[in-house]
């Protein structure tokens, strides 16, 4: 599913617009966007969380000469699917 379907289930399910419910999604995640990348936590219980996590340096190698190389540290988005989220992919067994 691409953005553009998103927008239409979500305006079907919303009772709203497209033009609507596009902004709000396009708004929604900038927002995410922002506070991630300002440091913050954003928690949606029942469906998961966005956080930056820090990457260690690291030794890699260059594909093409096969020579070692230093990967600096950095900085990474990250999600993490919350309970109610990873029950409706795979629902526990019985």
């Amino acid at each position: 599913m691409n953005k553009g379907e998103l927008v239409d289930k979500v305006a079907e399910k919303a009772t709203v617009t497209k033009k609507q419910a596009d902004a709000v999604l396009t708004a929604t995640i900038e927002t995410i966007m922002e506070a991630v990348s300002e440091g913050d936590k954003v928690t949606l219980v029942g469906f998961g969380s966005f956080e930056s996590r820090e990457r260690k340096a690291r030794e890699g190698r260059n594909p093409k000469t096969g020579e070692k190389m230093e990967i600096p540290a950095t900085k990474v988005p990250a999600f993490s699917a919350g309970k109610v989220f990873k029950e409706r992919v795979a629902p526990p067994k019985e």
